[in-house]
């Protein structure tokens, strides 16, 4: 096999190829493809000579398309091998002829457009030196109108608890860390069933601060910590961490802020054996109560769920950040 440039005789077999990648990875449900159009962009991209095909006497098996762009690096725009080819260097192929093209002309750089959810292309595009410089995102009308029309008022919280009954001890080690501990809205409370917990206005509305919060406390303490956050009203979030190591991860819908990596949907899903040794909870109430989702719908509203998590786990006083209970207080 070999590469070489496409001619107009190509398109029909280029064109049979682009509606199987296609049929591979569909595309997101916002996007209308109009299969004409997209016939004829093929036939431009062809004429325009930065077009490659991946064939041999048998016929084609792959193509590499890009597009050039005044006043902006060329965008390869497709790249497709048919799956019996992969792996043997056609798609390397393909883009390094795409690459020695654009150099001839003078140019130093190709961009490239991939689908967030295509984690196998963008793994690949990665290896061969592409980084991303900007994000693409697409929200649907309905949920923008929802969370950011006048009026709407999104509830977020945080609180952290360490798996220690001397409360005096937490709130020193806290106050080394945060020196507005005792200062309004920011405190500590417990112990409650063998938990102290700790609240801080940051740690509502930054799960960054939480993070770093939570880790520091474990580290210094050496100690087993539980952050847990109601976030927008829509999202739970867990952060486990023993002697400041993170051990597990939880959100309740793993794509709500944006798409990601088959693995790290996997990596938001709560561990019940990690959570079950560290807290004693009981796994198989765990993994009923701390499930995730596509979308916030198709679980119980958050701050039910959040209660539900902090339940299951023992741990009392979650979630009430900013305006949490006073000492003793049911939660």
């Amino acid at each position: 096999m070999s590469v070489r440039r496409a001619t107009a005789d190509d398109v029909p077999a280029i064109w049979a190829l682009w509606r199987e990648f296609e049929q591979e990875v569909p595309p997101p449900g916002h996007v209308h493809v109009d299969q004409q159009v997209e016939l004829e962009q093929i036939r431009e991209i062809v004429a325009s000579g930065l077009a490659f095909v991946h064939a041999d006497d048998s016929g084609v098996e792959g193509f590499a398309l890009a597009r050039t762009r005044d006043g902006a690096a060329p965008l390869l725009t497709d790249l497709y091998v048919v799956p019996s080819s992969r792996r043997r260097g056609a798609a390397a192929a393909l883009v390094a002829a795409v690459a020695d093209a654009v150099a001839d002309g003078g140019g130093r750089h190709l961009e490239v457009e991939v689908m967030a959810s295509n984690a196998d292309a963008r793994t690949v595009y990665q290896h061969w030196g592409f980084r991303e410089f900007m994000v693409t995102g697409v929200a649907s009308v309905d949920t923008l109108r929802e969370r950011v029309s006048p009026g709407r008022h999104s509830v977020s919280f945080g609180s952290i608890h360490v798996q220690n009954d001397d409360r005096g001890w937490v709130e020193k080690t806290a106050r080394e860390f945060a020196p507005r501990i005792g200062s309004p809205g920011s405190r500590v409370e417990g112990p409650r069933n063998g938990w102290s917990s700790v609240y801080d206005p940051v740690v509502d509305t930054d799960p960054n601060a939480m993070l770093r919060y939570a880790r520091e406390l474990s580290e210094r303490m050496g100690a087993v910590v539980v952050a847990l956050a109601l976030e927008l009203d829509e999202v739970v979030r867990l952060i486990a961490l023993d002697r400041g190591g993170i051990v597990d991860e939880y959100l309740s819908v793993p794509e709500f802020y944006g798409s990601l990596p088959p693995g790290d949907v996997i990596g938001l899903a709560a561990n019940p054996t990690v959570l079950a040794r560290l807290t004693g909870a009981d796994p198989a109430a765990v993994r009923a109560i701390a499930r995730t989702a596509a979308t916030p719908a198709e679980l119980p509203p958050a701050p039910e769920l959040l209660s539900g998590i902090a339940a299951v786990l023992g741990i009392e006083g979650a979630g009430y950040g900013f305006v949490g209970p006073a000492d003793g207080e049911a939660s």
